[in-house]
């Protein structure tokens, strides 16, 4: 029999304003420990010298990330011009500089092929998997990494100041799996100046915005407290993007069991994916047929 996990059964969503310096693994611990939750896990990593959202789900709401993780986000970067550097940020070192700078005129026109449907290759230090290993710890052993360039969606990206020559601050909304780093590196090789990212922040994530972030002190001044439970946002907060259908207590019944259970339809359509509610709280998340909701996820309430 295996150990059973101590903590509250506590669900939900917290969302934090991660510090530079600090995991996102560091961030899910932090506030497991100060809400005393049972369960919690983070909807999309933050490399650790990145700041801004970084939103945890506890309880029941971990059954809702892939939802926030598929969802648009939007980050603000700056990219240092005129170097490149091996792990694409400016914790690495300086593989190669130019004295070229573009004008701001250049690099609006060179974002252009950057926007809408894209391929996009991740860094060498990044966490994607080749053979069962970690990409960044073959690179750190030395080894010539070499990855797929993988699909990416670009909602926006555009200039939004130039502190100097030799930085441009960029903002971009894109889907699921983008890399800044990426962005800043394939950007710099475009433009022939090559380039890095200086700073980053993720200013929103789905329903999630950084303004409304608990800090890191914010969090451990309200640990193991009732003040800090007032900051949850509600685990159906991470539904926001897949359409409501209300059902009757015995359809919630037949769906806690995993079942298919009768909903009230509107707006969705048949092979539709969809979450039923009794009473304003989510029951399931599944696929809309004929009437009924057929059940992949069940929350336990």
């Amino acid at each position: 029999m295996g150990r059973k996990r101590k903590g509250r059964d506590i669900s939900g969503w917290l969302v934090v304003d991660k510090p530079a310096g600090m995991t996102s693994t560091a961030v899910v611990n932090k506030v497991r420990w100060a809400m005393d939750a049972k369960k919690a896990g983070h909807a999309g990593t933050l490399d650790p010298e990145a700041t801004g959202v970084l939103a945890v789900a506890l309880g029941e709401a971990t059954k809702t990330i892939p939802y926030i993780t598929d969802a648009l986000k939007a980050y603000t970067f700056t990219v240092r011009l005129g170097q490149a550097t091996n792990t694409d940020d400016a914790e690495g070192e300086v593989i190669a500089t130019s004295d070229a700078r573009p004008t701001d005129d250049e690099i609006k026109e060179a974002l252009a092929p950057f926007i809408g449907e894209t391929l996009q290759v991740p860094p060498k230090f990044s966490a994607v998997k080749i053979d069962g290993q970690r990409a960044y710890k073959l690179a750190r052993d030395g080894e010539d990494v070499e990855l797929a360039a993988r699909p990416l969606w670009v909602e926006e990206l555009v200039l939004v100041d130039r502190p100097d020559a030799d930085h441009v601050t960029l903002e971009m909304t894109c889907g699921k799996g983008g890399y800044v780093r990426s962005v800043a590196r394939d950007l710099g090789a475009a433009l022939g100046c090559h380039g890095h990212v200086r700073e980053l922040r993720r200013i929103w994530s789905g329903p999630f915005e950084a303004k409304d972030g608990l800090s890191i002190e914010q969090i451990d001044e309200m640990a193991k407290s009732a003040a800090l439970d007032d900051h949850l946002h509600p685990l159906e907060t991470g539904l926001t993007d897949l359409p409501e259908l209300k059902c009757t207590p015995e359809g919630a019944t037949r769906l806690r069991n995993g079942n298919p259970g009768m909903v009230l339809a509107a707006n969705v359509e048949y092979g539709d994916e969809a979450w039923a509610s009794l009473e304003g709280q989510a029951v399931a998340v599944g696929i809309y047929k004929s009437g009924e909701l057929h059940p992949s996820r069940v929350f336990v309430t």
